[in-house]
């Protein structure tokens, strides 16, 4: 009967035990010295090496023959223990076993010495699953276990299991396997099941492995069947359903060009291959961190790459966006995979994330607003815009075109403009006297708009003869532009000026707004729009 490579390859000593260096050379030595702990709690991510050290810790504190602290594998007891037949090594799987009647079981059955081999040995995996009135009633036995008792209890969720097991137990860490060591074991395993295996697939699957053995081996016996000849990336993308490291570049590669056709027909394709939806986001996730700490780090953040893309390509796709654009792909990458759970259609969902990756200006939240800000600073910065294309009908500015054949053409002279006339001087606190003369001469409602104050609904200024009265509104402007107001203005103007003077009122509220500087950048917008909204 076939047998799966990661059962197959199990670590049998901890000499096997791939990138679990200080793990397992801290339980060699305690072995090797006879400084044994009574109970051990193993935590990390999945696929690490946590059951298969516990066994391996198992088999070596009964063996008849132990090597520099790993077992011999061929005595009696490491045989009955690999085999599955020593009743005294007993592996529990707590998400089965979680209750309290279970635990009771287990205390009442440890108290007994171990009929073949030297200690009994209790292997609880998954111990957080526990309930806990079970952990409760494990305390007391796992403070004082009898000599001949050990207990290794293994966890991926540190954080559910309480302070009072924790500070009974020897505590040891399993980090996650770098890719550089899975792809090196998955070299050593098809190199002995006759696999041709490219270094490309290999780098492929320790990627897509996330820093668990279990998972890379797992996947490597998937896509071995997958082909008789070489294993390559193409070949393992193919079997997994995913777009690989070339696909989602060039996905993204769309993205920065804004080219919102181009990256809807490739996600199709991806579609109609059969790319699950799901993996095509999470690669798209991790080349965009990739290139997001390329864009922040530099050089100092290659070693955290998570080796989705070749460096130098990396590098070159990171110019071609800024840090916002990049904040802002990951996160609508991440909200629109956390909606899967929950969709009613994944492809509707993945292609308006691509829309939204691509147009950026269809959303007006800070997040899109702010990458798009970062885009044209930084392209400010690299100076990268090119000149306005002038409009028709605009002169443009250059050499003078060469003279044809003929008659010299007479030039037209120049008109010269007139300068303008030298504003009329009024005395300094002209409409304020104005206002208060023509206050005294009107009844309410009519002498409430005049007044000297900033905020007067009604303000006067000399203008070319006359008394120009700038109403706030059109209500003022209808009560003050009257015969018999205008002509009381003029005539109180005209006393303190001691010249005949006119009266007319405007309504600003109804007049186009001003040349003033927030005018003149909104106006710069409009009439070079084709360079701010230009495509890289």
């Amino acid at each position: 009967m076939y047998q799966a490579l990661y059962r197959k390859y199990r670590p049998q000593t901890f000499d096997d035990v791939v990138g679990q260096r200080a793990v397992t050379q801290t339980l060699k030595n305690q072995i090797a010295t006879g400084r044994l702990g009574h109970a051990y709690l193993f935590t990390g991510s999945r696929g690490t090496g946590k059951t298969s050290s516990a066994k391996i810790l198992a088999k070596a504190v009964n063996c008849l023959d132990p090597q520099d602290g790993n077992p011999c594998n061929r005595c009696a007891a490491c045989q009955a223990i690999d085999s599955g037949s020593c009743m005294d090594v007993l592996e529990i799987d707590a998400a089965s076993n979680n209750g309290v009647d279970n635990v009771r079981d287990l205390r009442d059955d440890a108290v007994y010495t171990p009929s073949q081999v030297k200690m009994r040995v209790y292997i609880i995996d998954e111990v957080h699953m526990l309930s806990i009135s079970a952990f409760n009633a494990l305390l007391k036995i796992l403070e004082e276990p009898p000599k001949h008792l050990l207990f290794i209890l293994a966890t991926t969720e540190l954080h559910k299991v309480p302070a009072t097991i924790l500070s009974r137990c020897q505590r040891f860490a399993f980090r996650r396997i770098s890719a550089e060591e899975i792809a090196a074991r998955l070299q050593y395993v098809a190199y002995h099941e006759g696999i041709d295996l490219d270094d490309s697939a290999a780098r492929t699957l320790a990627r897509l492995a996330d820093g668990g053995m279990r998972d890379a081996l797992s996947l490597l016996d998937q896509c071995a069947s997958a082909t008789s000849g070489e294993l390559n990336a193409q070949t393992v993308c193919d079997c997994l359903g995913i777009a690989g490291i070339q696909g989602s570049a060039a996905l993204l590669s769309r993205v920065a060009d804004r080219d919102t056709k181009g990256a809807l027909a490739l996600f199709n394709r991806f579609y109609s291959e059969g790319k699950d939806l799901g993996a095509l986001l999470d690669e798209l996730a991790c080349l965009t961190r990739d290139l997001l700490i390329l864009k922040t780090a530099g050089d100092a953040g290659l070693p955290m790459l998570s080796g989705v893309a070749d460096d130098r390509d990396a590098q070159t796709l990171a110019g071609r966006f800024s840090t916002g654009e990049l904040a802002r792909i990951m996160e609508e990458l991440q909200t629109c995979a956390a909606g899967f759970v929950r969709s009613a259609s994944r492809r509707m969902d993945a292609e308006l994330c691509i829309l939204k990756l691509c147009q950026p200006e269809l959303s007006l939240d800070a997040q899109a607003m702010n990458s798009r800000l970062t885009r044209l600073e930084e392209r400010l910065q690299r100076g990268d815009f090119p000149a306005p294309q002038p409009q028709p009908g605009t002169p443009v500015s250059g050499p003078a075109p060469a003279r044809s054949e003929g008659p010299e053409a007479v030039p037209e002279p120049e008109t010269e403009v007139p300068p303008e006339p030298p504003a009329e001087e009024v005395p300094l606190g002209f409409w304020t006297e104005v206002a208060a003369a023509v206050r005294k001469s009107l009844s309410p409602p009519a002498s409430g708009f005049f007044s000297a104050t900033d905020n007067a609904p009604v303000k006067g200024v000399y203008r070319d003869g006359q008394v120009v009265l700038q109403c706030t509104n059109s209500f003022t402007y209808q009560m003050v532009n009257k015969p018999e107001i205008l002509s009381l203005v003029a005539q109180k103007a005209g006393a303190i000026l001691n010249r005949q003077v006119g009266a007319a009122a405007v309504d600003l509220s109804s007049r186009p707004a001003n040349n003033g500087p927030m005018e003149r950048l909104l106006r710069f917008g409009r009439d070079h729009s084709e360079i701010i909204n230009i495509k890289d």
